[in-house]
């Protein structure tokens, strides 16, 4: 058995990573202030203008969170290969990309679009579609900047220590608001290029080290055949959520839904051409998910092989659990700092710093660029309509203040969730809506493939399908008692369930009401040639 050491100290060397890491970003943000001009487009978009490098980034920063980094390896630990399978939601992700963020990028510049909200009230029509687009946006949002900050915390505490929990959350908030704030969506764009390079080198150097501390690939390969049978074999749907069945229905509807949220939604504004756009999808298809199996998946099967439960047959709780592990999710912190000082020395500690580093900047660069999203869709879907004669300089000061809020808020949630027992109870709930973030996003399908493909729907049919799956996924929340409900959520994806009623009701109320005018129609239908 291989051996569990105690937690490695790693001196300095965190701290001296970390700021200089910070120091870069509020240089950047600087830069990008410098640069930026004072208007709603330029603060949300940075002037439509963003080349290859900097659209393929952003949009794999912004789709892997920190949450990621750190989850998706426990959840190897303990489901086994059957949780690799969800790395199939990458290239389906890069695929709705390359299909739907084309059209999106080429309506918004020609008609000037900034939110999800402009796009599906300016085909409609109306003020109704663009709130619903903007509360169904908003529900997705807000818990991933409350997880992105948790997540954030819990990387410092690992770092430098029990205490620095709060510290640490603090921290990296202040510094994702002050460049968010000084340089806008450019600063954030900019920002995710170093926070996406790190992203993918600190995963392909997390699945070398675990290789390498395995003795090579064919020690590797041959410590992992030895698992359980059950965590080399897909799961029975009558006894896991971890089968076949949900684990396709989750990367074709979550990637979806992922793709089509408010921060995707503006990059693909943003990028400067088709050609841009469609070749950064590409890229996200295929370097991501290399990197995504290399350095998280292996990384959660070397984990199992050699730091295994001490009653694989039981619940894997803190007992349950080798010594130094307290929790699943920790897998990936919890071998890189043992065996990379262990293989390396010095320059093992400078790679583990190197590498949570990377995770934190998975965290910030998901945070920032949801910060960023949500100002825009309140200032545009909100403010802009009940103020519509504000001048440039007004509006992006709007944003600016709904960025301060929020992150205020979150932290406030996240400080209340270590600290007292209400805001445990508060966190513990955002964290199960979290999960349903992704569901709430994936009701914007619908009408975002019929405006770019279809164009048969109406205005009533696309309110009344949103409202529609958007009912259905909180009804979820009343009905976690209903086994046929329980029966459904194993087999398919809550996302893709509700959407099931969505696109019903779309289809149906479209076939009985007006639909735009043909000359309308026509207008975008150039727009998208």
């Amino acid at each position: 058995m291989h051996s569990i050491l105690a937690a490695t100290d790693l001196g300095r060397a965190p701290h001296v990573v970390l700021v200089c890491y910070l120091l870069i970003l509020l240089g950047l943000g600087i830069v990008g202030y410098l640069r930026g001009k004072a208007t709603e487009e330029d603060y949300y978009l940075a002037g439509r203008g963003q080349g290859l490098l900097v659209t393929s980034l952003t949009i794999m920063a912004t789709f892997f969170s920190g949450v990621a980094l750190l989850g998706f390896p426990g959840l190897v630990y303990e489901h086994g290969v059957s949780a690799m399978f969800l790395a199939l939601n990458l290239p389906v992700a890069g695929a709705a990309v390359y299909l739907l963020g084309n059209g999106i990028r080429k309506l918004g510049k020609a008609r000037n679009y900034v939110s999800p909200g402009d796009m599906t009230a300016g085909y409609y029509g109306g003020n109704t579609i663009r709130v619903v687009a903007a509360i169904l946006g908003i529900l997705y949002v807000l818990p991933y900047i409350i997880i992105q900050i948790k997540a954030g915390g819990l990387l410092a505490q690992t770092l430098f220590g029990e205490d620095m929990y709060n510290t640490g959350a603090v921290a990296l908030s202040a510094v994702t608001l002050v460049y968010v704030l000084v340089g806008g969506m450019r600063s954030v764009a900019w920002t995710d290029v170093l926070q996406g390079l790190l992203l993918l080198s600190g995963a392909v150097l997390a699945g070398i080290a675990v290789i390498a501390s395995m003795g090579g690939p064919g020690e590797f390969f041959a410590k992992v055949a030895e698992l359980d049978p059950k965590q080399l074999n897909m799961h029975d749907p009558a006894e896991s959520k971890w089968n076949p069945w949900w684990i396709l229905t989750f990367c074709l509807f979550g990637s979806l839904a992922s793709i089509v949220q408010p921060a995707q939604w503006m990059r693909f504004y943003a990028a400067r051409s088709s050609t841009v756009l469609r070749r950064s999808a590409v890229i996200f298809a295929v370097v991501l998910p290399a990197c995504f199996l290399f350095g998280v998946m292996l990384v959660g099967l070397g984990g199992r092989a050699l730091h295994p439960p001490i009653d694989p047959s039981m619940p894997l709780t803190a007992a349950n659990l080798p010594e130094g592990l307290s929790k699943a999710d920790q897998i990936a912190v919890f071998m890189l700092r043992e065996e990379l000082p262990m293989m390396l020395g010095g320059l093992g500690i400078v790679l583990v710093s190197i590498i949570m580093v990377a995770i934190m900047a998975a965290s910030m660069s998901t945070a920032d660029s949801n910060l960023h999203a949500l100002g825009g869709v309140i200032t545009r879907d909100v403010y802009d309509q009940c103020n519509p004669n504000a001048s440039q300089k007004q509006r992006t000061w709007v944003g600016r203040i709904v960025i301060i809020v929020t992150t205020l808020l979150a932290l406030l949630i996240v400080y209340l969730g270590e600290n007292s027992e209400f805001g445990k109870g508060l966190l513990e709930t955002i964290v199960q809506f979290f999960f349903l973030a992704m569901a709430f996003s994936c009701q914007l399908i619908p009408a975002a493939v019929d405006i770019l493909y279809i164009r048969r729907g109406t205005r009533a049919g696309a309110i009344t399908g949103m409202i529609t799956g958007g009912a259905v996924v909180l009804a979820t929340l009343f009905l976690t008692s209903n086994d046929t409900i329980q029966s459904i959520k194993r087999v398919i994806d809550l996302g893709g369930f509700a959407l099931a009623f969505n696109v019903l009701v779309f289809i149906l109320v479209s076939l009985f009401t007006s639909k735009p005018d043909p000359e309308h129609i026509a207008a975008f239908k150039r727009d998208l040639s």
